[in-house]
């Protein structure tokens, strides 16, 4: 598949199944390798990711459903709780700050570069499971569920929640993209 086409094929999916349509070690073993692959600044490797399937996939969406008001959509209820499981994804901030107490210099920059980071491995993960025919989403409920998760799961203070993909199998078609005028967004000089 090239990477146009793996592109084309990664889309949001809110109807996703608990069934996975290849074996839970091929996902496992395919998050780990594109967490391995995938850069960030200073070699830092900083970026951290929670995989939560069954029960604990169940009990943290229960969690972040029950933390807002108006509450989280029906639709994207069903979609959370149902799918087969849940990326978390973090950075560890002592690591960023150790690079930033060693670089001085560039000491501004190492937050940012953490985020970007994180986004590669966000975007990278989502592609590899769509290649697999995974579906999955992205969104962003922190910072307000950072602690309830952190007290949930026994992780480190140091680690900051950037964003939770569910994932599972796919239950229907994503709706049609609006045509976009990409020259509005691209220039080329020279």
């Amino acid at each position: 598949m090239s990477i146009i086409e793996t592109l084309e094929k990664r889309r949001t999916r809110y109807s996703l199944t608990p069934e996975l349509p290849v074996p839970f070690e091929q996902v496992r073993d395919l998050i780990k390798q594109v967490t391995e692959l995938t850069p960030d600044a200073f070699d830092s490797r900083s970026g951290r990711l929670v995989v939560l399937t069954g029960e604990e996939n169940r009990r943290f969406w229960d969690m972040v459903i029950g933390t807002f008001d108006p509450p989280v959509a029906d639709y994207k209820r069903a979609c959370f709780r149902g799918c087969f499981g849940t990326i978390l994804f973090f950075y560890d901030n002592d690591i960023v700050a150790a690079l930033e107490e060693k670089h001085e210099l560039f000491r501004p920059y190492f937050q940012g570069w953490a985020m970007q980071a994180s986004a590669m491995l966000q975007i990278n993960i989502w592609n590899a499971l769509a290649e697999i025919g995974v579906g999955a989403s992205l969104h962003h409920y922190n910072p307000v569920i950072d602690d309830t998760v952190k007290s949930m799961f026994g992780l480190p203070a140091s680690w900051k929640l950037i964003g939770q993909m569910p994932f599972g199998g796919l239950d229907a078609d994503p709706r049609v993209k609006d045509p976009d005028d990409v020259d509005t967004r691209v220039t080329f000089i020279g």
